[in-house]
């Protein structure tokens, strides 16, 4: 015992702001449950050793409520630290496959996106083109790859030129992106030979693509030629519901229909499932299957559609007061030009319709979940009340509600996403040899999602006390250890200066 006391005095006291923001020869996290995303259910006590940035050996260290066989434990290293993770839970870092990276209609500057994302265990983003220049994406991602800066992993996609006038100007247009270091290509829609070419193309060059079926081309051309055509994922649900059109071929547009009004656009939307095939009929059958034959991947940003079911919700999140920045909110406020904002008159039909179009959207994903379809999360940020990190929570809520185990939903957020962008090999899951990409929260995930949230979860304790639980506690990427609580401190300090240079207090629109 005295021998065991003099070991225990002499192995130096390390705090955290010693260890975080730096990568070590070995980091060991010690007594963890974890939460894989191979499809195992959680597993723990082990001992996850971490060398620089690869996990190199994950060890069953003992049971639950039983003390800790020491002799199990991988030994520390010389120049080695360790993290006590008893009761903590450790998953593979979140992969967010539609991050925009604010902008400037946002006034949101990359470094409080990424600290937003990153409290809230993100560690790689697909970007999947957006307001900010080409070149610009490039070198965040490169100070990124080289932890130059607090962000997460970004996988920069360009967004295609609908303006294109042959299949081959589309040919060397998608081989001029890869020159310049794209990762791939976001698609609205073109005429069907122009798409078709590009998508050949692209794919021919072994880069990814997605596509936005946008309304004004969808009729041509749809998921399912995109799919045929090699396109790898689709975002949000539109092109998917054609593509299950069985008794028509256009969607019922009111006579009076201008896409360019936003009311239009989206209220009409919101109508679009009730015209697809019914689920489970025949047509709707051949084609999910059909899709998943043909390994395509959605990414359906449940969440920043879910003003349209429930406005009043979206628009009073909590996190809203104290991390909206007021350029971001101001963003928001109802407009008759602005896509990111909310429109001029949005009611309780509009909202009903809504909530049967999630109905009907949600059955398809969860049977193609079911069937073995690939479904990943996607936030889309930083439009309609949905703010980066917190929004990406909430997806993970909408995929439960869709009916994905939460075993699913967290392999939808992590290996699911690294399948489509073809890194699934170096993260996505917590397997020897993979990138140290991990999240490490005191409160089991799978048992209540919001212990997510950065705002955590309301919880009564013993006493009958209101308290707040969860919340990341740390964010590690590469090996490096963030503690997460500070980074949403940082991000606080960011909108509360913002807010007092502007003289600005959050309000709901129309209230003085």
């Amino acid at each position: 015992m005295k021998k065991l006391i003099l070991l225990l005095l002499s192995v130096p006291i390390i705090s955290l702001s010693q260890i975080e923001g730096k990568q070590h020869d070995q980091l060991i996290l010690r007594g963890a449950t974890i939460i894989n995303s191979t499809g195992a259910p959680p597993l723990g006590p082990v001992d996850i050793v971490i060398e620089k940035n690869i996990i190199t050996r994950i060890q069953n260290v003992g049971y639950p409520g039983v003390p800790i066989n020491e002799n199990r434990r991988p030994k520390l290293s010389k120049n080695g630290v360790e993290i006590n993770c008893e009761g903590s839970y450790v998953m593979p870092g979140f992969i967010d496959t539609h991050g925009h990276i604010g902008g400037r209609s946002q006034g949101a500057s990359p470094d409080y996106v990424f600290k937003l994302w990153m409290a809230h265990g993100v560690t790689t983003i697909r970007e999947p083109g957006g307001s900010l220049s080409h070149k610009l994406k490039l070198e965040l991602k490169n100070k990124s790859e080289k932890n130059l800066i607090v962000a997460p992993r970004i996988y920069a996609f360009s967004t295609f030129n609908s303006r294109l006038k042959s299949p081959e100007e589309a040919r060397d247009w998608v081989r001029e992106n890869a020159k310049k270091g794209s990762d791939g290509i976001k698609f609205f829609g073109a005429a069907p030979d122009i798409m078709q070419a590009a998508i050949e193309e692209n794919k021919n060059l072994g880069l990814r693509s997605t596509s936005h079926h946008a309304q004004l081309n969808v009729v041509r051309w749809n998921v399912l030629n995109s799919a045929r055509a090699g396109l790898n994922s689709m975002e949000h649900w539109y092109g998917l519901p054609e593509a299950l059109f069985s008794d028509r071929i256009i969607q019922d547009y009111p006579s009076d229909y201008n896409y360019q009004n936003e009311q239009h656009r989206f209220e009409q939307a919101g109508k679009l499932w009730k015209q697809a095939a019914k689920p489970f009929s025949e047509h709707w059958n051949n084609v999910m299957n059909e899709l998943i034959s043909l390994d395509f991947t959605i990414s359906p940003t449940l969440n920043i559609y879910e003003a349209s079911r429930d406005l009043h919700r979206a628009r009073r999140a909590e996190w809203h007061d104290d991390y909206t920045l007021p350029s971001l909110w101001a963003f928001y406020a109802p407009s008759r030009i602005s896509h990111g904002s909310y429109w001029h008159y949005w009611g309780t039909e509009q909202e009903i319709a809504w909530k049967e179009n999630y109905r009907l959207w949600m059955t398809f994903l969860n049977e193609f979940k079911n069937r073995g379809g690939r479904v990943t999360a996607g936030s889309d940020s930083g439009f309609i009340y949905q703010l980066y990190g917190f929004a990406f929570v909430r997806e993970l809520e909408l995929l439960r509600e869709a009916g994905f185990h939460p075993l699913e939903v967290i392999q939808s957020a992590t290996l699911n996403g690294a399948e489509v962008l073809g890194i699934d090999h170096l993260t996505g899951s917590i397997e020897l040899g993979k990138l140290a990409d991990l999240i490490v929260i005191d409160e089991n995930p799978l048992e209540n999602l919001k212990v997510l949230y950065g705002t955590g979860a309301i919880k009564l304790d013993k006493n009958n006390n209101v308290t707040r639980v969860g919340g990341v506690k740390y964010t590690i990427k590469d090996g490096i250890i963030y503690d997460a609580k500070k980074l949403l401190k940082e991000v606080k300090s960011m909108v509360d200066l913002a807010k007092k240079e502007a003289g600005y207090k959050i309000k709901q629109p129309g209230i003085n």
